[in-house]
């Protein structure tokens, strides 16, 4: 198999020719030193030297834009190189570039360039998130753990961690606050059912409960952010809201008592106990009512 080329076009001129002087080529084992560029060296490295960054913020990456990033690096060559720490004599771990290293592999490449960095864990798991942030396309969600974990885990404030990527500190306190919405929302973000201006209105609809409702609402009937908060600032004019045939139950029970009515509809009763017993009235008009319900039960 022909050997591809690992170097962009303009980055392999670059390096043979920055400032007019080529810089000297410098062999250490299989490394290959090809020139240095402002914010440290530059090497060739084999791919098989390269292990992916276990924090890595992002898990899931898009196969189709993957394939689309190898096939310009099959024609391109690579046009940023990643970055790397030396973890042993001749073995690299990513910093960042996760993208550029996968599609890489996709495309067959023996080698890659790489920016060389000394970084400690901490260090490391600062750079890679700031680096996704800023240059993935990540989902708001995934933006938003990202966010928790470089205050948590890199010990930064709100506004430091504004100064490192760039943002207006309300605008991560924004971010943030999408992860105090229920775990339904949050796969609704993240599977781009909703907007970021859908769940920014949402963190202020009050209960879960509610919030859980109008979400279900936006999915089915297609609403824009502002109807939404039209519906949050008047909930009587929500036709879906939570029955008061249900106050009492538990923040869980009328979850069931929403789901049950999102599936047999609104004429749905759950009755709760204080010691735990009750029922669930499920009404119908008609024959084919009845079969309607004995479909969904899946017994028949």
């Amino acid at each position: 198999m022909a050997k591809r080329p690992a170097l962009g076009r303009g980055l392999s001129a670059l390096l043979e020719h920055s400032d007019n002087t080529k810089d000297p080529i410098e062999q250490s084992g299989s490394e290959q030193t090809v020139g240095r560029l402002a914010g440290g060296s530059i090497a060739v490295l084999s791919i098989s030297q390269i292990q992916a960054n276990p924090f890595q913020p992002r898990s899931n990456f898009d196969q189709q834009a993957l394939q689309e990033l190898a096939q310009s690096i099959r024609t391109y060559g690579i046009i940023q190189p990643v970055t790397v720490r030396k973890i042993s004599a001749n073995k690299y771990q990513l910093i960042s570039g996760e993208r550029r290293f996968r599609a890489s592999q996709l495309a067959e490449l023996d080698e890659i360039p790489a920016y060389i960095r000394e970084a400690d864990d901490q260090v490391m798991l600062e750079m890679a998130l700031v680096e996704n942030i800023q240059r993935e396309n990540l989902d708001a969600i995934e933006v938003a753990i990202s966010y928790k974990r470089l205050i948590e885990e890199c010990e930064l404030t709100q506004e430091a961690l504004s100064d490192r990527v760039g943002k207006d500190r309300s605008t991560v306190a924004n971010y943030l606050r999408l992860l105090k919405l229920p775990a339904e929302i949050q796969v609704g973000i993240i599977e781009k059912e909703i907007s970021m201006g859908h769940a920014r209105a949402l963190v202020n609809a009050g209960s879960e409960a509610e919030q859980i409702n109008l979400f279900r609402k936006v999915v089915k009937d297609g609403l824009s952010v502002r109807k939404l908060e039209e519906l949050i600032r008047h909930p009587e004019n929500n036709s879906t809201a939570p029955s008061s045939k249900a106050a009492g139950l538990s923040f869980e029970q009328q979850k069931y008592h929403d789901d049950l009515r999102g599936q047999f509809g609104q004429s749905v009763k759950l009755q709760v106990k204080s010691n735990g017993a009750g029922k669930i009235e499920i009404p119908f008009s008609s024959e084919e009512d009845l079969r309607k319900i004995i479909d969904l039960l899946d017994i028949g």
